[in-house]
């Protein structure tokens, strides 16, 4: 993985980076390695549309309920997941504030159609009591989890993402993570990408298209 210094932050040349990465290995991926086709995505403000749907692997993480996390979850609504971590000083607050903005201008009918979850990099400190408290912060409908490294890192490669663990300092470390959201499609392929800055009228408009187009 790719180390850095940064507390948590993502600076400019780090996010053109993980972005530039991100979105080269989502549209090769989508191209060589798609799953069964679904009907195209609308046109739409917030979102990088991947060409065809992305296959993911079978993975297992721990929920903050204890209960597991599998790509069988990622079936049956509209799924957007960001990885990141609960030290993270501006990146991941700001982004979950936004999308507690999103879930707010969502009807009853788009939310019953999607989730968000949030997934930890960051399992030495992100325990299930501190994950839980952290996402009811935000929002308790949100799905916290987090796993080992070998499940953590198979799963954010698949999904074109990447994360680094700085050395220890001053009784802490750093973590750096990509700083955009994979859209999962109700058959549990990646559709796409939400990258910042996130702007939540237009995330929360294009996610109530996704939730009536199935």
């Amino acid at each position: 993985m790719i180390s850095s210094r940064t507390a948590g932050r993502v600076s400019a040349n780090w996010l053109i980076l993980i972005a530039a990465l991100a979105a080269a290995l989502g549209l090769w991926a989508g191209a060589r390695w798609s799953g069964p086709r679904t009907t195209a995505l609308p046109e739409m403000a917030s979102v990088v549309r991947y060409p065809a749907p992305r296959a993911l692997p079978e993975f297992q993480l721990a929920r903050s309920d204890g209960k597991p996390l599998t790509h069988a979850d990622w079936k049956g609504r509209w799924t957007i997941a960001f990885f990141g971590y609960t030290h993270c000083p501006d990146v991941c607050p700001t982004t979950l504030a936004t999308f507690k903005q999103v879930w707010k201008l969502l009807d009853a009918d788009a939310r019953e159609r999607l989730r968000f979850d949030f997934i930890s990099v960051d399992p030495a400190r992100d325990t299930p009591e501190v994950l839980t408290r952290y996402v009811a912060f935000f929002n308790p409908q949100f799905i916290a989890a987090t796993g080992n490294d070998a499940e953590l890192t198979r799963l954010t490669r698949a999904l074109g993402l990447v994360y680094a663990r700085g050395e220890p300092k001053d009784g802490t470390y750093e973590v750096d993570h990509g700083a955009s959201a994979v859209l999962i499609d109700p058959n549990g392929n990646q559709v796409g990408l939400l990258r910042p800055p996130f702007d939540a009228s237009k995330i929360a408009s294009d996610l109530t298209v996704l939730a009536r187009s199935r």
